[in-house]
């Protein structure tokens, strides 16, 4: 049986809204690859790497892609004789607003590619051709 929809739409507004303080035990890391089983390989700000376990709650609800940004909490598996280095407890929905956040790790850097002047009013510009570089 699917989860109800009520459930589902819960997960997502949770996901686009950032919380005002991160606890201590939790980090933003980047979601590296997917190993199966609900386990993920994710890179904290200080780009270590570990295993960490998708959350009860987000299981079939959200799928995670490679470079999606993830909450995890390094405290919770601490107590278990495992590999595993933590679980995922908030997906990144809205990076655009979770990355004003004071919390937000610098090391994460926007990886946008400016061509020439950007302007946000203009919206998405194209590359220069190589016709426009012959020519000067």
């Amino acid at each position: 049986m699917p989860k109800p929809k009520r459930n589902i739409d819960a997960v997502a507004r949770e996901t686009m809204t950032p919380p005002s303080v991160l606890p201590d035990q939790h980090q933003i890391a980047q979601l590296k690859q997917g190993e199966g089983k609900n386990l993920y390989h994710v890179e904290l700000p200080d780009k270590q790497t570990v295993l960490a376990e998708l959350n009860q709650k987000f299981r079939s609800t959200i799928w995670l892609k490679r470079g999606c940004y993830v909450v995890v909490d390094t405290a919770a598996l601490a107590d278990r004789e495992n590999k595993l280095g933590g679980e995922i407890v908030n997906v990144v929905g809205d990076e655009k607003a979770w990355r004003k956040m004071a919390y937000w790790p610098t090391s994460f850097v926007s990886k946008r590619l400016n061509y020439g002047d950007d302007s946000e009013d203009e919206g998405p510009q194209m590359p220069p051709s190589d016709d426009d570089e012959d020519e000067a």
